[in-house]
């Protein structure tokens, strides 16, 4: 297999689509979420982020990255309204209608009408949730961090419920993604499905890793 090098200048220098599309795709797989909010009306909205990450696990905090606000941005303006948000794991039977939840719609439409998705409430999150996900989180905003090197916004929240199969919890405490349908997705609109080659053991420096149920 050869391999074709790019230097910064060339990636700097492709179109602009093209550039996007090379540089989103660069870190591979990622995670395919729906986040989920109201504004201070009421009004619900519902949008697609492929950069949904650990922060920690005490306390248990995810974090997302929301663009530049060259446009307007409901689900960063909706959270910092609201301090409220839900995180909802897509699967293969609404990648589609998750997908579209990417188009630029006007305030005023929710992209849960848009789309045929359904909003789902509990009561501890106001935001709303995706009832037709089988995984789904709700959070707190705790943090907003401006990165000044492009523009982008760091959210953090904190994670205040869970809501998760018995049949996708693993005794470990491990949540079994594969096993609840949930997708991944690489660059700005590939999506793919799972299988898992293995679990390995704790890593040790005197011991090499075994494989685990």
């Amino acid at each position: 297999m050869t391999n074709i090098h790019y230097s910064q200048k060339q990636i700097e220098d492709m179109e602009k689509r093209k550039r996007a599309a090379f540089v989103n795709s660069l870190s591979g797989f990622k995670s395919a979420s729906l986040i989920g909010t109201v504004d201070e009306l009421g009004k619900t909205n519902l949008a697609i982020f492929s950069s949904v990450i650990h922060i920690g696990s005490d306390p248990a905090l995810i974090g997302f990255i929301s663009r530049p606000d060259t446009t307007r941005r409901h689900t960063l303006e909706n959270i910092l309204a609201t301090n409220c948000f839900t995180i909802n794991h897509i699967h293969a039977a609404i990648y589609r209608q998750a997908h579209q939840t990417s188009a630029r719609y006007p305030k005023h439409v929710s992209e849960f009408d848009a789309t045929g998705l359904t909003p789902e409430f509990r009561p501890l999150i106001p935001a709303p949730y995706v009832k037709e996900c089988v995984i789904k989180y709700g959070l707190t905003f705790v943090e907003k961090h401006d990165l000044k090197i492009n523009g982008t916004t760091l959210i953090i929240g904190k994670v205040e419920e869970v809501y998760v199969p018995e049949n996708c919890l693993l005794p470990d405490g491990n949540i079994d993604a594969e096993a609840a349908g949930s997708i991944t997705v690489s660059g700005l609109d590939s999506y793919h499905i799972t299988k898992r080659l293995s679990r390995l053991s704790y890593a040790k420096p005197d011991k090499l890793p075994e494989e685990v149920a």
